[in-house]
C-alpha cells in the first residue's frame, strides 16, 4: 500500500540576518531568495517549494522580525507575524554565534503562544561550538516559565545553513509535523515568487554585495519594464531608488563604475533566471520618502491590504 502524501506550509522566522534565506536555498538546492550579510535584505514573503516522495513542504522565507518605525519596516514585521497564523509548523532561526538581545526577545514573544510546532534552528553552531546556545535556551525557558525539555511543541536542532548540515534531519522533522494531503503545487515548481520581484531582488543583492554598509537600507529597486528586444534578447529597465543625492553619487560611482559593475553582475543572474540573453538598463533616482510612500511601495509589490 502506497504511503499517503503529506503537505503543508512552514514559516522560517527570526530576527534579521540569521541565515533564513541561506537555509531556504540550501533546502531547495537553488537560489530563490536573496542572500547577503546585510540585515533586512529579504523584504517580502518568498515561497520555496520542496517536493519528494513523502509529499511537499511550502516554505515561507519571511522578512526579519524587527521593531521598525517607517511604513516599510512595519510592512516587513506584519508580513512575518502574519505568516505565523497560516502555517503548519515554524522554523525559528537563530544565529548561535551571536548573543541574544532585545530583538531575539521580541521574536520569541511573538512565537510563544502561536500553537504551532516550532523547530529552533541553531544556525552556525559549528563556528563557536555552541557557545551561545545556552542563552537561547534560557530565553525560551524564561518566556515560558519552564524547562525546554518539557516543551512538547519545541525542538532544538543544530544547523549550518551555509554548509547544509542537518538539513535532511530538519526535513524529516517537518514531515512528521505535517498533515496528510495532496501536493499544493506541481512537483516541478520551486517558487511562486513573482518574476519581476525576483529580478529586483537580484539587482538589489548585487548592490548590497558591492556597497556593504554605505547605503544598504536606503536602496530599493523597481522593475519599470520587461519587454522583448530584437532577436532573442529581453530588455529589462530598472530604477534604483536612494534617499539622498550623496547616495546617488555613491551608487553611480566615479564615471559610472559602480553602476556598471552592478549591471554586469546582475545581468548574469537575470539571464539564469529568465533563460535567455538580457539587456539591462539601470537608472538611479533620488526619492527621500520612498519608505513612507504607499504608491512607491505598492509599485515594488508590497500589498498592504493582504496583511492583518
Amino acid at each position: 500500500m502506497a504511503e499517503k502524501l503529506k503537505s503543508g506550509m512552514v514559516a522560517i522566522v527570526g530576527r534579521p540576518n540569521v541565515g533564513k534565506s541561506t537555509l531556504l536555498n540550501a533546502i531547495l538546492g537553488e537560489k530563490v531568495s536573496i542572500v547577503s550579510d546585510v540585515p533586512q535584505t529579504t523584504r517580502q514573503q518568498i515561497r520555496g517549494v520542496y517536493t519528494d516522495k513523502r509529499g511537499q513542504i511550502v516554505f515561507i522565507d519571511t522578512p526579519g522580525l524587527h521593531m521598525g518605525r517607517d511604513k516599510l519596516d512595519k510592512y516587513m514585521s506584519r508580513a512575518s507575524t502574519g505568516s505565523i497564523d497560516s502555517v503548519d509548523a515554524i522554523i525559528h532561526m537563530v544565529d548561535a554565534s551571536e548573543k541574544t538581545g532585545s530583538e531575539e526577545q521580541y521574536v520569541i514573544s511573538r512565537l510563544n503562544k502561536c500553537g504551532k510546532p516550532i523547530i529552533v534552528g541553531l544556525n552556525k553552531v559549528d563556528i563557536t561550538k555552541g557557545k551561545f546556545v545556552p542563552e537561547y535556551i534560557k530565553l525560551w525557558e524564561e518566556t515560558r516559565g519552564g524547562p525546554v525539555t518539557e516543551m512538547k511543541d519545541l525542538t532544538l536542532l543544530p544547523l549550518s545553513a551555509l554548509k547544509g548540515n542537518n538539513v535532511k534531519k530538519l526535513l524529516d522533522l517537518l514531515f512528521e509535523f505535517l498533515p496528510e494531503g495532496p501536493l499544493l503545487y506541481p512537483e516541478d515548481v520551486l517558487t511562486d515568487f513573482p518574476q519581476r520581484m525576483a529580478m529586483a531582488d537580484l539587482i538589489r543583492e548585487k548592490l548590497f554585495m558591492l556597497m556593504r554598509e554605505e547605503v544598504p537600507h536606503s536602496i530599493a529597486v523597481i522593475i519599470e519594464s520587461v519587454r522583448p528586444k530584437k532577436g532573442k534578447v529581453l530588455h529589462i529597465r530598472a530604477v534604483i531608488l536612494v534617499e539622498r543625492e550623496s547616495q546617488k553619487e555613491i551608487v553611480i560611482g566615479k564615471a559610472g563604475a559602480v553602476l556598471k559593475q552592478v549591471g554586469t553582475q546582475a545581468r548574469k543572474d537575470l539571464e539564469d533566471l529568465v533563460g535567455q540573453k538580457v539587456f539591462l538598463e539601470l537608472f538611479v533616482k533620488t526619492n527621500p520618502d520612498w519608505r513612507e510612500d504607499y504608491g512607491t511601495l505598492e509599485e515594488m509589490g508590497y500589498v498592504f491590504s493582504d496583511l492583518p
